[in-house]
């Protein structure tokens, strides 16, 4: 016997402890309707994706969905986890991505096996609309269960991930935004990021003096200078966050505001598992047993959790512990 019982430990597998500080870069275009969030994982993205022997086309997937839940989660104002789901009829049949407000992020997808193989040997860099198939995009705010989740859900639309997001805000949120995701094997290793402009309703922040035909030509001004973005600038740890903004935006000027952090956010932890297994009757234990042990794995940090069947008791028809 342990020293600790399973239903004690609240031990954590043994993953990183990582923090990229200024993971995500808020600016604003003064005097311009125009915000938006600079996110770039770093080496957190290496940490979060590598946990994961996927294939490259879904690996880069789940960055940018990651890059993507940190972009959108670091908008709203709630205290919980920001997250996007997908669903769909293709060989991934689920991604998940999601952010925590202290900027906490983890991710996985999982696959069909045999129809990832398929479409792998007839194209060997699907795009999200293949790897996806035709499902729904679904954006949570979970804020305890005290409060009711606010969900938002939409049909999978689009060739890639940022047109699907993109066309949850057209349909469903009426935002004008514009967006690009980013993700790649470098030779630092898996690096992701987004760049998200927002316009700006009404005269908040925006020069009072500004006509309504010169915001929106200032829009349109800021979502082509946001188009000349490049992958490798996005992904490029040596490439300061303001140095970026500003050789995009430099000319309509540009105001970075206060950076927040980002963290290897798996919370996944033997105590809360064990619990999860306290609820099973024996019987149900009992089929989960493979010599003496039953292992449960979280699809996130991909660890193996192993408990002594002999230590997880179960509970009766009648709900009470044995």
């Amino acid at each position: 016997m342990p020293e600790t019982p399973a239903f004690l430990d609240p031990a954590r597998p043994p993953v990183p402890d990582l923090v990229v500080p200024r993971g995500i870069v808020p600016f604003h275009l003064p005097r311009r309707p125009v915000r938006g969030r600079l996110v770039r994982l770093g080496p957190l993205a290496e940490a979060l994706l590598s946990r994961h022997d996927n294939p490259a086309p879904i690996t880069l997937l789940t960055g940018q969905a990651l890059a993507l839940a940190a972009a959108l989660a670091s908008a709203l104002k709630f205290q919980g986890s920001f997250s996007l789901q997908a669903k769909g009829d293709g060989p991934v049949r689920m991604l998940l991505a999601d952010c925590t407000d202290t900027g906490a992020l983890r991710g996985h997808a999982r696959s069909d096996a045999a129809g990832l193989a398929a479409l792998l040997a007839e194209d060997p860099a699907p795009g999200a609309d293949r790897l996806l198939g035709k499902g729904y995009l679904a954006f949570t705010v979970d804020q305890g269960p005290e409060r009711e989740p606010h969900q938002g859900i939409v049909a999978i639309e689009g060739a890639d991930l940022a047109s699907m997001a993109l066309h949850y805000f057209e349909t469903s949120e009426q935002i004008a935004c514009t967006l690009r995701l980013a993700c790649a094997r470098t030779e630092a290793g898996w690096r992701a990021g987004a760049l998200i402009l927002e316009k700006i309703a009404g005269a908040g922040g925006v020069d009072p003096d500004l006509g309504e035909a010169a915001a929106e030509d200032s829009w349109r001004a800021a979502t082509a200078l946001a188009a000349t973005l490049t992958d490798a600038e996005l992904l490029d740890d040596a490439l300061p966050a303001e140095t970026l903004l500003w050789r995009l935006f430099g000319t309509e000027g540009v105001a970075a505001d206060r950076a927040r952090a980002l963290s290897y956010g798996c919370r996944c932890s033997r105590a809360r598992l064990a619990g999860i297994l306290e609820g099973f009757p024996p019987a149900d234990l009992d089929h989960m047993d493979v010599a003496g042990e039953i292992v449960m794995t979280c699809e996130f940090c991909n660890h193996d959790f192993r408990f002594p069947r002999a230590e997880i008791r179960g509970r009766d028809a009648a709900g009470t512990g044995h």
